[in-house]
């Protein structure tokens, strides 16, 4: 069960911005002006990016409370590398000194 968790919260949310991109590229190229941007967000903060995509509008950007949902979105990033660690703190052998 643990695998497919780990799986679906790593491989999920870019599989999603692989189909949304391949849907509608272009909000993904107003959204982002270059390219280098998004291949580094799709690579180490997903959530982020398909949040970003999500709550950005072409009149006025982020606005208001959008950088609430944003910083939700960073957290889930955060928590998604950082959790692992602190999971497996009680599997590893410890060594007396």
């Amino acid at each position: 069960m643990c695998c497919i968790f780990t799986s679906l919260a790593l491989f999920g949310p870019r599989l999603a911005i692989l189909v949304w991109w391949l849907i509608d590229p272009l909000r993904f190229a107003t959204a982002f002006k270059g390219f280098l941007l998004p291949i580094v967000l799709a690579l180490f903060a997903p959530f982020t990016m398909l949040m970003y995509v999500i709550v950005w509008s072409p009149v006025s950007g982020i606005y208001g409370l959008d950088w609430l949902w944003l910083g939700i979105a960073i957290a889930l990033d955060v928590f998604s590398y950082v959790g692992g660690g602190y999971t497996n703190r009680n599997r590893l052998s410890r060594t007396k000194v």
